[in-house]
């Protein structure tokens, strides 16, 4: 371990490193964990809209059916200014897969992550600095590779980001040729390198790096969230790592790990096989579906520092809280069968599947009373940050009871791969973890940048995107119950479709997908606008506890000039004797000490 790391573990106050003073140690390759987490932080923006653009063809598409897209209809000019219909394919099999591949995971662990946790448990940086640099530049081969791959001669992936075989092993091109799905498969083995990476940096970082009196039950929820998260990623990772190798092979060496029995090989008619297709559908969900919690752990530590903050009260059920998390955590290992239930699994296989799944509800829904018990007769303070940690526990509320019919084999069998999974999804990662990625930005811009955002403009943004989120992916579930399949270009192809209201009901999901996404105009004004005009920001200008806000805003390059030492838990609000103040930070000794903080700063 480093010198740098020793002196953080030990509290000692010497070995800190010299800024450094070009701009590329400085911005590009830097090994400081606060600038690695904003370069995360741009990255997952930049991707967002490349995705938010994908889904907003998507559903042009299944609004008006093969109509001209205004502004793209230039680019299909060969096709009669249309959506070629393979094309369609393609957008939501990349729709998905940069937005959770390359917005969510990255956002929530990798820019909060890296921004948060060495500061929040007094440290200085992560334990292992330069693997902390190379987990952000594995992205960029990643993104790379997703990117070239819309300028193959196929064109990018079109198997869905589930990537099935045999749809997904089976290629037209030549064998062994850099297609779109092969592009795919190596992109995504980047961003599992990325991600196993910054996992075992978190996991060392939480254990050996905490400031002196940091027990790990003084821990703030967002670090926990992200120590559970972390542990996720570095056993589940493993598995879809070699699904996706063995996967590769098949389409480049002729290997057959997934290809059937009696398969024709393209262009040469021999007769292959042997492999197993479902080996592939169980490697993949042993990690997609502990990935799902990925995607909304971070976000629930997020938003329960958050919603005790302007709560003013301290978090309620702090340590039912730990173990709840640590439940979703180990019963995601146990449950990834339920994705499977079409699959002609045995009956009483399938019944262990769903009664495990069903048993998530009961963690879940002590997550979702603690939250409620902390806000219930709490000083709110209806501020930005709040309004979307509110937004997150109500929309993880609707698409957590909707997970539970899909739980069920018979409900399943019913609803399987229609509309109805993917409003689920979207409540679950759209309205529970991109609320939350909204929340945590707003909350921690000061201290990210030292400057304040617009409360005005970052209350219209909470507005307009609850209201259109609604408006866009809850009709989903009632075109999903009609039957209405997902994955399918044209719905009007299906006769008990026509005169349910169906066409009518995607038209209004997608007028209200467009205003959605030009409602994060509002966000990306206001952020880039304060990045460079907005109010200086105090040091704790949230009044909040933890130990992020026991220093500048922004953080100097060694975080803390003496480690702090940590005296109490982080949710120390309106406790007794608080007067004149209703906060206490983890490392104020005393009472009076943070009165005349408070008058210092003020």
């Amino acid at each position: 371990m480093s010198d740098h790391a020793l002196s953080a573990g030990h509290g000692h106050d010497d070995h800190i490193h010299p800024e450094p003073t070009s701009f590329l140690s400085k911005y590009v390759f830097s090994l400081d964990h606060k600038i690695i987490g904003i370069q995360f932080l741009f990255s997952g923006i930049i991707m967002f809209w490349i995705g938010g653009l994908l889904a907003l063809a998507v559903r042009w598409q299944l609004a008006w059916p093969w109509k001209p897209i205004p502004i793209l209809s230039e680019l299909w000019a060969d096709y009669g200014y249309r959506l070629p219909p393979e094309y369609y394919n393609k957008l939501f099999t990349m729709h998905a897969t940069v937005m959770i591949f390359f917005v969510i995971i990255p956002l929530l662990t990798g820019a909060f992550g890296n921004f948060l946790i060495p500061l929040m448990i007094g440290a200085r940086d992560m334990a292992f600095p330069k693997l902390n640099m190379y987990s952000y530049w594995a992205m960029w081969p990643a993104i790379i590779l997703m990117t070239y791959s819309f300028f193959t001669p196929g064109g990018a992936a079109e198997a869905g980001w589930t990537s099935y075989p045999t749809l997904s092993t089976f290629s037209w091109s030549t064998p062994g040729s850099l297609d779109g799905q092969t592009l795919w498969l190596m992109s995504l083995l980047f961003a599992g390198i990325s991600s196993l990476m910054g996992s075992i940096n978190y996991i060392t970082t939480i254990i050996m790096l905490r400031a002196p009196g940091m027990k790990m039950f003084r821990l703030p929820m967002t670090v926990w969230a992200m120590f559970i998260t972390a542990l996720l990623q570095a056993f589940a990772l493993p598995v879809l790592t070699s699904a996706l190798i063995m996967q590769l092979l098949d389409r480049t060496i002729g290997t057959n790990f997934f290809a059937p029995a009696n398969w024709m090989v393209a262009n040469s008619g021999n007769v292959v096989g042997g492999g197993q297709i479902l080996l592939f559908q169980h490697l993949f969900w042993f990690y997609s579906h502990p990935a799902v919690y990925i995607m909304i752990l971070p976000g629930m530590g997020m938003v329960s520092d958050i919603l005790s903050t302007f709560s003013r009260k301290p978090l309620f059920g702090y340590k039912p809280m730990v173990f709840s998390i640590s439940a979703i955590a180990g019963l995601g290992f146990i449950v990834w069968g339920h994705h499977m239930f079409q699959s002609g699994m045995n009956p009483a296989l399938g019944a262990t599947f769903m009664l495990s799944t069903m048993m998530i509800a009961l963690p879940s829904a002590i997550k979702t009373f603690n939250w409620l018990g902390t806000m219930w007769g709490g000083r709110i303070q209806f501020t930005s940050p709040m309004l979307n940690a509110i937004g997150f526990v109500a929309m993880f509320v609707i698409g957590g009871l909707s997970g539970i019919f899909m739980a069920a084999t018979p409900v399943d069998m019913h609803i399987h791969d229609t509309y109805f999974i993917v409003g689920h999804i979207h409540y679950v990662l759209f309205g529970g973890s991109t609320f939350a990625i909204f929340a945590g930005v707003y909350y921690w811009f000061p201290k990210m940048f030292g400057r304040m955002m617009n409360e005005r403009l970052g209350k219209i943004h909470f507005f307009l995107s609850f209201t259109f989120f609604n408006g866009t992916f809850f009709l989903m579930h009632i075109i999903g119950m009609h039957g209405h399949p997902r994955r399918i270009a044209d719905p009007s192809v299906y006769e008990f479709l026509r005169g349910s209201g169906v066409v009518g009901m995607n038209q209004f999901m997608t007028i209200n997908a467009m205003l959605l996404g030009l409602a994060q105009l509002v966000i990306v004004y206001n952020f880039f606008y304060s990045l460079f005009f907005g109010p200086k920001a105090p040091a704790n200008p949230w009044h909040a506890n933890t130990l992020e806000w026991c220093c500048p805003s922004p953080p100097p390059y060694y975080n803390f000039l003496k480690i702090p030492t940590v005296y109490r838990m982080a949710y120390e609000y309106s406790s007794e004797g608080s007067e004149p103040l209703d906060y206490w930070p983890q490392d104020q000794p005393e009472k009076s000490d943070v009165v005349e903080a408070h008058v210092e700063t003020h």
